[in-house]
């Protein structure tokens, strides 16, 4: 008998196959631009290659979105230009605790030189770091930027009040395996090597939320939002 987490997060999925069929399927952001039509304020949703569920499908490794104080001007795409870098490869893991997550991987998979992932979970830059901290930008960016993604358009209410926030922690909570290996991490996910044991356990590139539960209500937001797609196009 399926276990209701089982049932939801089926539906869950089927929910982002709908969303991607709506989008046209996902993007990666290594071919992404701020001119791609992207919607002001969302929730994005990212995938990994070689990460699939136990029914073979990809498995969503991140779940991410922006702007949740009511002071912040952080749009979508700003949001995820933080998470790819610039053009060229570079980065800057300290505004994204995303690139800051997947290079703490890198550098403990590689076992790259010792001290630098102090450097790198450092608030602060060292300048006799720069050099090795600009080669794991690039291989963070190199990574980040095959990864593929949704996005769903979220906005915020007339009220200045958002259910970002509330879809984003949900889908964690429905997501994050701390509970009980719904879906589990293969076991050559670069996230087994992440300096966040949060990471590790739960198979999600995420520390928030990770050991929180869920409430089923949010995927019929999600169906709402994700059938509004393209009505007033």
């Amino acid at each position: 008998m399926r276990s209701g987490r089982d049932f939801h997060l089926s539906e869950f999925y089927a929910l982002l196959d709908m969303l991607a069929d709506r989008l046209g399927g996902p993007r990666q952001l290594s071919t992404c631009t701020g001119w791609d039509g992207w919607p002001s304020h969302g929730v994005y949703f990212f995938f990994e290659p070689g990460e699939l569920r136990r029914n073979g499908k990809p498995r969503v490794v991140r779940v991410g979105t922006h702007a949740l104080r009511s002071t912040s001007r952080t749009t979508l795409w700003k949001r995820l230009a933080q998470h790819r870098g610039s053009r060229v490869g570079g980065g800057n893991h300290r505004g994204s605790i995303f690139r800051q997550h997947v290079g703490s991987a890198l550098i403990n998979r590689d076992r790259m030189p010792a001290g630098s992932l102090e450097a790198w979970v450092s608030p602060h830059p060292r300048p006799e770091w720069s050099a090795v901290e600009a080669d794991i930008e690039h291989r963070v960016s190199n990574h980040i930027g095959r990864m593929p993604f949704l996005w769903l358009a979220v906005p915020t209410r007339t009220d200045e009040t958002s259910q970002r926030g509330y879809i984003e922690r949900n889908s964690i909570g429905l997501l994050s395996n701390l509970p009980g290996l719904q879906d589990p991490p293969s076991t050559t996910w670069l996230g087994h090597h992440a300096a966040s044991l949060k990471v590790c356990g739960s198979g999600l590139w995420n520390v928030n939320h990770v050991e929180e539960g869920y409430e089923p209500e949010f995927l019929t937001l999600m169906r709402g939002l994700i059938e509004r797609i393209g009505i007033s196009a």
